[in-house]
This record gives C-alpha cells, sequence and structure tokens, in this order.
C-alpha cells in the first residue's frame, strides 16, 4: 500500500472518529440537561381564555417561564359570546391554541378536541400527576368532571358554588337574626320580607325566585333544587334525562319545579317574584330583593354598583343538614389534541394547578380555591370563605351541551309560570328535549 493511500485511509479514520466523539458529547449533554434543571424544552404556547384578562395570568406565567425559561406562554382573552365558536373554528381550520380554558361540562361535547395528561414526562426531574393524585388535590366534582376512563383531561382553575347574598339593612329592620339555613327558613324569611301594594304589587320582594329570564342563574339555582331534593338527572349511561324518574316513590324531579315557581305564583304564600321585576342583580343593589342567589364572581359587580350596600353571604340552603350538596360551575384548562407541545403545555398547567401556581392566580382573580390544601386557607376569607368551603360538597350534572340546555330549563320554568303547561307535563317535556340532545352527540 502506497504512502497516500495509508494517509487516506488514516483521513478517514480520524474523521469518522471525531464524528462519533462530538454526537457522544452532544447526546451527554443532553442527557445533563435533562438531569439537571428542568430539562432543555423549547415551545411557545398559545393559550385561549374567557373572563380572565392577560394582567389575571401575568404572574403564574412570569414563575412558570422562571422556572422553565425554554418555554413561553401567550395568553389572549375572548368574550364567552365569541369563545367557543372562535375555538371550533380555529381547531377545524388546523390554526388552534395549544392551550383552552373549558367549562367544567365541555367534556361532553369536546373531549375529541383535547389531549389527556400525558403518563410519563419526557423531562427527567419531573413527573405529572395521576388521577389518584388530582383526586386526593381537587375537590370531588372536578374529578368527576375532568377526569375520564382514568385520564386527566382538564385540571380546575377553580370551582364557583351558589350561594345566598342577602341585604342586612332588610334582616335588621324585619328583625331577622340571620340568614336562613334550610328552605324551610327560607321560606319563612321571604314571606315576612316580601311587601305588596294595595293592587297586590310586589314592592319588596323577600327573595329573587321563581322566574327564568330576569333572574341571573335561574336555571342553576332549578337545577341545585332538583339534585338537592334527590332528582336522578340522566341515565347511569348518560344516555338519557331521566328528570320524572320517581324516588322512593316520590316525584322528586316534579316537586322540585314546582317548589322553585311557587315564588312566582300569585296564589302561594311564598310569592315574592314575577316576570315585571328588575333583573335579579339589579334589583339586589338597588334595594328591592332582599335575598338573591349567585356565585362569588358577582361579588365585585354588586360592590361596583353600589358601593355603601350592606349585605353578607351565607351557604346555599339545604334540604338537609346531613347531606350537603352544592350546585358547582367553574371553568378548567387543558391541552388540544392538535398541540404540538403537548407535554410542555401539560408541563404549564401543572404548575398553574399546583398549590404555588393556584394561590398566585386564586390572589389574583379573588376566585374560591378547586385544591383543598388552599380550601384551608380560604376558609376564614369573608368574603370567599362560603365559597371555599361549599366547593367540597359541591355536585355537577352531565349535560351534552349546556347552553342548549340552560334554554331548555328556562322554557320549562316559563311554561309553567305562563300556564302553558302543568309542573308535570313541563318537566316530561324538557326531560324528552334534553334526552333529543344527548342521543345526537357524537
Amino acid at each position: 500500500m502506497s504512502i497516500t493511500n495509508l494517509l487516506g485511509t488514516n483521513k478517514l479514520f480520524y474523521i469518522l472518529a471525531g464524528a462519533v466523539i462530538f454526537i457522544v458529547f452532544i447526546s451527554v449533554i443532553l442527557i445533563l440537561g435533562n438531569i439537571g434543571g428542568g430539562g432543555i424544552e423549547s415551545a411557545t404556547l398559545e393559550f385561549w381564555g374567557v373572563y380572565d384578562t392577560r394582567q389575571d395570568f401575568a404572574k403564574v406565567i412570569g414563575s412558570f417561564q422562571q422556572a422553565v425559561p425554554g418555554i413561553k406562554v401567550n395568553y389572549r382573552q375572548f368574550s364567552y359570546e365569541d369563545y367557543e365558536k372562535a375555538l371550533i373554528d380555529a381547531l377545524a381550520a388546523g390554526t388552534g391554541p395549544d392551550v383552552v380554558m373549558i367549562h367544567h361540562t365541555w367534556l361532553a361535547k369536546h373531549r375529541d378536541k383535547l389531549s389527556p395528561m400525558p403518563e410519563v414526562s419526557n423531562v427527567k426531574d419531573f413527573q405529572f400527576m395521576t388521577p389518584v393524585e388530582f383526586q386526593s388535590q381537587f375537590v370531588d366534582v372536578a374529578y368527576k368532571d375532568l377526569v375520564f376512563e382514568n385520564k386527566i383531561y382538564a385540571v380546575p382553575l377553580y370551582v364557583d358554588t351558589l350561594a345566598l347574598f342577602y341585604n342586612k339593612d332588610m334582616f335588621n329592620t324585619a328583625g331577622i337574626t340571620g340568614p336562613p339555613k334550610s328552605w324551610e327558613e327560607f321560606n319563612r324569611d321571604t314571606e315576612f320580607l316580601t311587601k305588596l301594594n294595595k293592587s297586590g304589587n310586589i314592592i319588596q320582594a323577600g327573595a329573587a325566585m321563581g322566574t327564568a329570564r330576569n333572574i341571573n342563574r335561574s336555571t342553576d339555582i332549578l337545577a341545585a333544587l332538583m339534585i338537592q331534593n334527590g332528582t336522578v338527572m340522566t341515565s347511569s349511561s348518560n344516555t338519557t334525562a331521566t328528570f320524572t324518574k320517581t324516588v322512593s316513590s316520590q316525584r322528586v324531579g316534579e316537586n322540585a319545579l314546582e317548589y322553585y315557581t311557587d315564588f312566582a305564583n300569585p296564589l302561594k304564600t311564598v310569592y315574592a317574584w314575577n316576570n315585571q321585576q328588575h333583573y335579579s342583580v339589579d334589583a339586589f343593589v338597588e334595594g328591592g330583593a332582599a335575598m338573591m342567589f349567585n356565585y362569588s364572581h358577582q361579588i365585585p359587580v354588586v360592590r361596583s354598583r353600589f358601593d355603601r350596600l350592606n349585605f353578607g353571604i351565607a351557604p346555599f340552603p339545604q334540604f338537609s343538614e346531613l347531606d350537603a350538596k352544592n350546585y358547582a360551575n367553574y371553568w378548567a384548562v387543558s391541552v388540544t389534541s392538535q398541540s404540538k407541545n403537548k407535554n410542555a403545555a401539560w408541563r404549564f398547567l401543572s404548575h398553574l394547578a399546583s398549590r404555588e401556581g393556584a394561590t398566585v392566580y386564586l390572589q389574583e382573580t379573588s376566585r374560591p380555591s378547586a385544591r383543598r390544601d388552599i380550601i384551608d386557607i380560604q376558609r376564614n376569607d369573608p368574603a370567599l370563605g362560603v365559597f371555599a368551603v361549599q366547593a367540597l360538597s359541591a355536585r355537577s350534572w352531565y349535560q351534552v351541551d349546556n347552553g342548549a340546555v340552560d334554554q331548555i330549563f328556562a322554557d320549562m320554568i316559563d311554561d309553567v309560570n305562563l300556564k302553558r303547561a302543568t309542573v308535570r307535563s313541563a318537566l316530561r317535556a324538557a326531560e324528552s328535549k334534553v334526552t333529543t340532545l344527548m342521543t345526537k352527540r357524537p
């Protein structure tokens, strides 16, 4: 072999050896990066939501990006009216975001658009929570709503519940020492606080209760009564509505609907409201209603409208002291199935739902916690304490389309109040309509 050939062979050998050494070196760096400060993940996440502003998320996003510098998060706020359609259209066009807010009922109709939390992390020093850990960290209703077939599809930002807002000055004037704890006490206080003129017109409502269109969250109040009264809302397979099903020979759904609409019936002793009254929140702020039911997000609304209004917040009345049932309404966050950064997105949501991340978010938004360990902190908060504790006993029910169900329930209330149907036939019609919705689901 010539010297030239020998040198050529050696040159090729050194080139190949150098390439192997370089690859090994890079591999070691990558492994050490993963073992060390949180990996080398790099991604830009698009995050869409409603109600919360960019400022509401600024601190928690900032703390996450400080811990994981390679992942950037861009938040975009939508109006509630535009959000769902914009999200569906964007996902259909392949231009949807990575992270989305979902209403807690949306898993029924949008689960196919979401990617569940991974079981295994691609970063060595970080692990995703398991369904068992989810159940131990969050309130029961969140597990029921957001975990399906042992997969975590979303994590809750908070859990809100219906509570009683009451005018303390009206209670003091009437000599009522405290808010009602039971529905029997609620009936008594409503009768005592309601004032009619000689013509039978309501000049002071004991409670905003009984109608559909001029009461904020009227359909939630009715659903809460149905659940408290033992109504089986859907079949075990979630294929049919079962509002008319008897429980222990009692027509519990029918009784709940009748109870609610009695407050708008002039022939009943609890008559306190009708369709001519101002909108419930307006009436409460103006001093036209002594009580109303609503969620914690109405607290700043009421205060901004009349900062000198002397009002209190009390737990939602119960039929049974031994089995509290409260009504949940909240938003959660999830990752879209078309996201190209699923692991990074779920890592961000894990931070957002952690004790540290949730504490920052809840301080910015003044919302009641979904985390059990933060409920212990919030329970003594004068504004949020009631809502926080009620989250522990919050319930919800399977709704294939929450907007359509709201309309069906409102129509049901109207049908009874306007004498278009009896309580029984109105409930049966609503049951049939909701069942039709369920049979049309994909």
